[in-house]
């Protein structure tokens, strides 16, 4: 048993760092344009605070072995990190005023729990408190992806929804899924079992309509799809010469 935990732990952290680096194509634009254009940066202060109280739930003190929990959610935090400061770099004012003050308060939320669950709880109750707090956001991200599957039913088209990016999105909340299981931790099984079902049903939907990509006269969403494990987020999308500018 020990040893699938531990299986299952790597391979949750292979898929996520995929899914944490998978932004790396929108901020190279966002680098080399010198804009955010119209790009948002909340999704990724908001995975900002899930890698945080995830990475915070997994530590030993918390949470017995979950450290490898600890380990991708740590390098998710200082990743997602990196992409806010880009974002403010080159966000314009109001934009960059939005993200400060976001930012400002995931930076309260997880001080806040961090310092109650030091200070003011121990044993299985700092591990309840720190436990939810993780999987209510994780559950969050993992929902996010809801309007862009409706905008696959509603298009039939799945130019908008990446294969490789839902693939992922199932592999990832499996692999963690299974690891909350072996381990017998609901406050992992339970958010990544969401996010397993989820990544099952845009893969389905995927099949279903893999060979309309584009061909359907369809209305221009106004985000698409980018992900970040635990956690899957949408971004908006630029429309420029009537054309449509994929972002993944």
């Amino acid at each position: 048993m020990d040893v699938l935990h531990f299986l299952f732990g790597v391979f949750g952290n292979a898929t996520a760092l995929f899914l944490f680096l998978a932004p790396t194509i929108t901020f190279k634009r966002i680098i080399r344009s010198k804009s955010t254009e119209q790009f948002s940066g909340i999704p990724y202060v908001m995975t900002l605070l899930n890698c945080l109280l995830s990475a915070w739930y997994g530590l030993p003190f918390v949470s017995k072995n979950n450290v490898l929990v600890s380990t991708i959610n740590g390098a998710g935090s200082a990743i997602e990190t990196i992409y806010v400061l880009i974002f403010l770099i080159y966000a314009p004012k109001k934009e960059k005023a939005k993200v400060l003050g976001l930012l400002t308060l995931v930076i309260t939320i997880f001080t806040g729990v961090a310092l109650v669950s030091l200070f003011a709880l121990h044993g299985n109750a700092r591990k309840l408190f720190c436990g939810c707090a993780a999987a209510v956001f994780s559950i969050i991200m993992y929902g996010s992806p809801l309007s862009i599957m409706r905008t696959v039913i509603k298009t039939k088209s799945v130019e908008y929804m990446p294969f490789f990016l839902s693939l992922f999105v199932f592999l990832c909340g499996t692999s963690w899924f299974v690891y909350g299981l072996v381990g017998r931790d609901p406050f992992v099984a339970v958010p990544n079992g969401v996010g397993c079902g989820l990544g099952a049903l845009q893969l389905i939907l995927y099949f279903i309509y893999r060979n309309n990509k584009g061909e359907a006269k369809k209305p221009i969403p106004t985000h698409s799809l980018e992900i970040g494990p635990g956690k899957v987020h949408q971004e908006k999308k630029l429309v420029a010469n009537g054309s449509h500018d994929e972002q993944v």
